[in-house]
């Protein structure tokens, strides 16, 4: 119950807070830089597949096209979560120090810049991370095709082991007294806000909202964690 009320109060707070100026300046950057980066890849691939689907397939006149669509628009959606966390990681710093001023001043002056170099090496881990996980759980989704929930409670489940380290590491990496120092946040607590988030994700219009929200609650949960608060 405790977990729970941690998740619950972490999340409540994240969205209370995004009416937050810092926070809407954050994510008006982070959607406009995901939006483009997955919009130029989605037309790459759709413009490029046609050539390579016809040595594949003899089928009639624009259907080449209709199915570089189908598939480039199904890889956006695969794509979605990893791209749109890989940004937020390099904004992690303005949503941490928004959260911090706001409900954690007494931490707000402590928390740590991380150099660009380090923003990047987090962004890309964490997107191989997410690619890599996500690609070996795509035989096993495949094989629960037909039980209809099964392909979705898969990739839930990984997504939200994945999240919840991704979220609460952003707001305990600009504290840690040393690199290998763990984080204070539990794993049952991480397992939830990863599960709540990639819920969050899967939802039409809540996925664009759904990173910063969990940026904003992994730093609720890594100051409540450290002041052992329920």
């Amino acid at each position: 119950m405790a977990v729970m009320s941690a998740v619950a109060k972490s999340l409540a707070l994240a969205v209370g807070q995004l009416s937050d100026r810092a926070i809407l300046k954050v994510l008006a950057k982070s959607l406009t830089i995901t939006i483009v980066v997955l919009s130029v890849f989605a037309f790459a691939l759709a413009e490029s597949l046609p050539g390579l689907l016809s040595f594949y397939l003899d089928v009639q006149g624009d259907t080449y096209v209709v199915l570089s669509w189908i598939i480039s628009l199904a890889a956006v959606w695969f794509l979605f979560r990893i791209v749109a966390l890989a940004v937020m990681q390099f904004f992690a710093d303005e949503v941490v120090l928004a959260v911090e001023q706001c409900h954690y001043p007494e931490y707000a002056a402590t928390a740590r810049k991380l150099p660009f170099h380090q923003d990047l090496s987090n962004s890309l881990r964490g997107a191989g991370r997410a690619l890599l996980f996500n690609a070996l759980a795509l035989p096993i989704a495949l094989i629960l095709f037909f039980t209809a929930i099964g392909p979705a409670v898969v990739f839930l489940l990984v997504n939200a082991v994945l999240l919840g380290r991704e979220l609460t590491d952003m707001g305990w990496f600009r504290h840690r007294a040393r690199p290998d120092a763990a984080t204070p946040v539990g794993s049952l607590d991480r397992l939830l806000l990863g599960g709540a988030i990639a819920g969050l994700m899967a939802v039409p219009f809540a996925n664009l909202l759904a990173p910063i929200i969990g940026a904003a609650a992994g730093t609720h949960l890594v100051q409540m964690s450290r002041n052992n608060l329920p």
